[in-house]
């Protein structure tokens, strides 16, 4: 139960990004993979081997496809990588961070459900893809507004 809960977080925190966004491409793009959460939820929330199984709805390889497509889509013109960022910018930019960091930690417990019964692999592919999409999805954005914030490793040492 606590993967399905902690997908069905990550979904209100791209939900809670979303209003923060102009209405654009990127706007429904995730809308799209809202939905796609409740698929992903659904697929958790039936167990293999169940007689729910044959009308289980699961995450497919085309639904990781096309996010692996979109971050190279989102990524093809950013700068490459120089520092590590700072979850921050503007208030979509920081909510975009702040439902990657709920994404990954939805990753995290169906990874540790899945040691305990299968999860179906696509599944764990989905939301593991979906975090650096949202990764991308900020350093897009903000790109567009000015630039990433960066990391100033020791900045404040001698402060």
């Amino acid at each position: 139960m606590a993967a399905i809960g902690e997908v069905d977080e990550a979904n209100s925190a791209i939900g809670v990004a979303i209003a923060a966004l102009p209405d654009s491409e990127l706007a429904l793009r995730l809308r799209q993979i809202q939905n796609e959460m409740f698929d992903l939820g659904a697929d958790i929330a039936t167990p293999f081997g169940t007689s729910f199984e044959e009308h289980a709805l699961r995450i497919v390889p085309r639904q990781v496809t096309r996010l692996e497509e979109e971050i190279d889509a989102m990524n093809a013109d950013l700068s490459p990588l120089t520092s590590f960022i700072l979850p921050g910018g503007s208030m979509a930019v920081s909510l975009l961070h702040l439902a990657r960091g709920v994404a990954r930690r939805a990753e995290r417990a169906a990874v540790a459900l899945n040691e305990e019964e299968p999860v179906n692999d696509h599944a764990l592919a989905y939301l593991n893809r979906l975090s650096d999409h949202l990764f991308v999805a900020a350093r897009r954005l903000a790109a567009s507004e000015g630039g990433d914030v960066l990391w100033q490793p020791g900045a404040t040492r001698d402060s």
